[in-house]
């Protein structure tokens, strides 16, 4: 697994499984967080990259969706580290086996039921800051797709609200509802972000510069679906 330091408070891990697959470890004063847990077979890794770091425990694993190759490593750190797990309440029924992820054949009991909390939301409905991410609802890829923006680096943690190929955005694979996902995309003209991170593919620097490109391309690709 490969370690990058990609902003003063995050760092990227990244292994290969035909694709990459990247989780990423932010670092506040209280400790660090652990956004997504990719594969089973990154779990040791990930404990010991933190270990390592030497910034303080694990407090906490947020997940951009509870799709298996973003959750395969929680039950082993968990199992180590009895910090609490959040997605976002769309999303735990999906990861749970109680609901059919859109699109799917089967139910998928990703992780046990009752390990995963629901990201705070304010009476508003707007999900809370947690360490100096804020989570913002964009489903299209799953009912429940967070992202997570680091507003003092600057990074955006896009999970798989996109992919990305030599810097340039492309539309995430095995997404049910495009049409979603191109609405959810917005997120980043809002932002405008320095960096955008996502789960199976590279960085993308200033993506706000890119999207409106993308979308045109995205919406004639999929017609609008």
């Amino acid at each position: 697994m490969k370690a990058e330091r990609i902003s003063e408070h995050i760092w990227s891990l990244k292994t290969w499984m035909i694709v990459p697959i990247h989780v990423w470890v932010v670092v506040d004063e209280d400790g660090v967080t652990l956004v997504d847990a990719g594969m089973p077979m990154m779990a040791k890794a990930i404990k010991k990259f933190i270990k390592q770091l030497n910034a303080g425990p694990l407090k906490r694993i947020l997940l951009t969706h509870g799709h298996s190759d973003h959750v395969g490593a929680v039950k082993a750190i968990v199992a180590e580290n009895e910090v609490p797990v959040y997605a976002h309440r769309v999303e735990i029924p999906y990861l749970e086996g109680e609901l059919l992820y859109p699109k799917r054949k089967k139910l998928e009991y990703n992780l046990p039921k009752q390990l995963t909390q629901p990201l705070l939301e304010d009476q508003f409905g707007n999900l809370r800051i947690v360490d100096g991410l804020t989570p913002y609802l964009t489903p299209g890829h799953s009912p429940g797709h967070v992202v997570y923006y680091h507003e003092q680096d600057k990074v955006l943690l896009a999970g798989d609200l996109f992919n990305s190929k030599k810097g340039k955005l492309h539309p995430p694979m095995f997404t049910p509802f495009m049409d979603e996902a191109i609405q959810s995309s917005a997120i980043v003209k809002e932002l405008k972000p320095k960096r955008l991170e996502v789960c199976h593919g590279s960085t993308v620097f200033n993506p706000a510069e890119q999207l409106e490109g993308y979308v045109q391309k995205t919406e004639k690709k999929f017609g609008g679906d």
